[in-house]
């Protein structure tokens, strides 16, 4: 254990509550969902219920590895949030600004082959098959506004 308590942890550039358990500090990292954070605090032989600013630099340099490198640590493939990548057919798994950037890369690839996908994308209507008639209305006029009578003061 540290000699003191770290309010704040930087963990894959990302800075977390030392105030959190350790599964819920991870899951704040954008790309890792709470399985995948209780399955990388296993991994790791850390305790999920342990508060992240009592953990040591050997615990959370052993955190960002297994974070880094998930396929090393023998973490399930089902885990990963890239399974057969279009461009290298591996499984991947993408964390923060990496993550960031290949969703924005596959939604202009959708764009490009001008699939229906991509141009629900490009006119910002619901690409899940959503209702649309009454739902998801904005940036357009929402209500309806009354005439003004003469002599009233609105």
């Amino acid at each position: 254990m540290p000699k003191e308590f770290r309010h704040i942890t930087r963990i894959a550039e990302t800075d977390l509550d030392g105030t959190l358990k350790v599964s819920y500090a991870i899951s704040e990292i954008k790309g890792i969902g709470s399985s995948m954070a209780n399955a990388i605090a296993k991994k790791g032989g850390i305790d999920p219920n342990v508060r992240l600013g009592f953990l040591s630099d050997q615990d959370l340099e052993k955190l960002e590895d297994i974070i880094k490198n998930p396929f090393k640590h023998n973490i399930p493939n089902w885990l990963f949030n890239r399974q057969k990548d279009f461009e290298t057919g591996k499984n991947l798994h993408s964390i923060g600004s990496d993550l960031v950037l290949q969703t924005k890369t596959d939604i202009d690839n959708l764009k490009a082959s001008k699939s229906w996908r991509g141009y629900r994308h490009s006119y910002g209507l619901k690409v899940r098959g959503q209702r649309t008639k009454t739902t998801g209305r904005k940036g357009k006029a929402i209500g309806v506004r009354k005439k003004r009578r003469p002599g009233s003061k609105e």
